[in-house]
């Protein structure tokens, strides 16, 4: 690997672009005509305008993305996240216009991004799945059907696509007839495939994932990330590792991870998600992100190894370079996503030109982000400026670190959220690690009652 292609742009691209420097390979950054002059256009060795800049038109275009690797001599092309990161055509067209792909290879993409295939797989690989139905349903009457079977609450899930697109939760068979065909809707037109599946809810649930490695003859674990603090089915705090479980589970559940990854003959690095009961302690798969995630710099700050590196390593053909008895944990770190959003008109994204910006340092403590001073946040992307992570030798240590860091962060021009995150890091609820994945919808729904 010689010249890589980032087919990204924002904070990843920018965190993609440093690794492989660090690296001594080459970069090439691709821009849609909003982001001209934006960071990562001027970190990589050079840059290629894709096109107008709605996403539609540019970085969602295969064909623009093959031209520009041509056009600069790259031979390697790494999607990062979202975009096009999770569409097995891409990874397809990528390897047949003799590119390496950064990330596993399109039959994977497209056997573990099908929810409904995944599930089998993980069943193949002795792997806990939420009870529910094997497969598609066709049609509503079906999954009234099915969730007689399953019991109520269920949920509704596309088949096909994330991000918390195609879901719905549901109480009795009113609720199912009404949510399906809107669900359905959501799905065709987020991913161009309606077809729904049903599985049982999981009312008080705590979600969490586990990063792993794959070099296609074994995989390894990193351990494991608390993703439950969401809004909207979108992650907004995450920590590795979790809080919330017993060792004994932390060690089944890694081991199933890499049993599934082993069953897959899984590449580069991905993440497997799992709800685990708070009641029992039970676990579920519920899906497998293959890509590089956004909460990853947790995982790395805990182990000290670096993400993106190794899916480039992986990628030009190395082995890989841990074994499992290597790969330690130590102390804990914390994510806090920063949005170009305002919490008092229910989370309006909120574009513009900034001024004057102060970005958290000091120890043990980063921030990856692709903001600069005077800069302009568009409004065609993800409102994501910034992740603030901390690390702390334990969780307390950590929580204090974050104060310290929200406070530093400040941003002229537009509403953030940041001062909703720090107000979060005072909750008792958060020191105590006595939440679930509804609670923060929960806080903010009275946060908002007494405002």
């Amino acid at each position: 690997m010689k010249k890589l292609l980032v087919a990204n742009r924002g904070e990843i691209a920018v965190r993609i672009i440093r690794a492989a420097r660090d690296l001594g390979i080459r970069t090439v950054a691709v821009a849609s005509k909003a982001d001209a002059d934006a960071l990562h256009t001027r970190l990589a060795d050079s840059c290629v305008e894709i096109g107008p800049s709605p996403a539609s038109k540019s970085y969602l275009v295969t064909e623009a993305i093959l031209a520009a690797a041509k056009e600069t001599g790259a031979d390697a092309v790494h999607p990062g996240y979202g975009f096009l990161s999770e569409r097995a055509a891409f990874a397809t067209a990528v390897a047949d216009a003799g590119l390496t792909f950064v990330g596993p290879a399109g039959s994977v993409i497209e056997k573990m991004g099908d929810k409904v295939a995944a599930r089998e797989v993980a069943r193949a690989a002795g792997v806990p799945t939420v009870p529910g139905t094997p497969g598609g349903v066709d049609g509503v009457d079906a999954a009234v059907e099915a969730a007689r079977h399953t019991g109520y609450p269920v949920m509704l899930k596309a088949a096909a696509g994330g991000g918390g697109r195609g879901i719905r939760v549901v109480h009795d068979e009113d609720g199912l007839r009404t949510a399906f065909g809107q669900a359905s809707t959501e799905a065709q037109k987020a991913f161009g495939d309606g077809t729904m599946y049903l599985e049982r809810f999981v009312e008080r649930a705590r979600h969490v994932e586990v990063q792993v490695l794959g070099d296609g003859s074994d995989a390894v674990h990193l351990f494991e990330r608390e993703c439950s603090l969401q809004r909207r089915r979108q992650k907004v705090v995450e920590e590795a590792v979790s809080p919330g479980i017993s060792e004994a589970t932390r060690d089944a559940m890694t081991s199933a991870a890499v049993n599934l990854c082993r069953e897959v003959g899984y590449t580069s690095a991905g993440t497997v998600e799992f709800l685990v009961d708070d009641a029992g302690g039970d676990f579920f798969f519920i899906e497998m992100n293959t890509r590089i995630q956004v909460e990853h710099p947790t995982t790395e700050l805990v182990t000290g190894i670096d993400l993106v590196a190794e899916q480039l390593r992986i990628a030009a053909g190395e082995p890989l370079r841990h074994s499992q008895e290597q790969i330690e944990r130590r102390g804990h770190a914390i994510e806090y996503r920063v949005n170009a959003e305002d919490p008092t008109k229910d989370f309006m994204p909120q574009p513009g030109s900034v001024g004057r910006i102060t970005l958290p340092s000091g120890p043990w403590v980063r921030c990856d982000t692709w903001l600069e001073p005077d800069g302009t946040v568009p409004p065609y992307y993800d409102s994501l400026l910034a992740k603030v992570v901390v690390w702390g030798a334990d969780r307390e240590e950590a929580l204090a670190r974050s104060r310290r860091a929200l406070d530093e962060f400040t941003v002229a021009g537009i509403p953030t959220t940041v001062g909703l995150l720090r107000e979060l890091v005072d909750e008792p609820w958060v020191g105590s690690a006595d939440f679930h994945t509804g609670t923060l919808e929960q806080w903010l729904a009275e946060r908002k009652e007494t405002s």
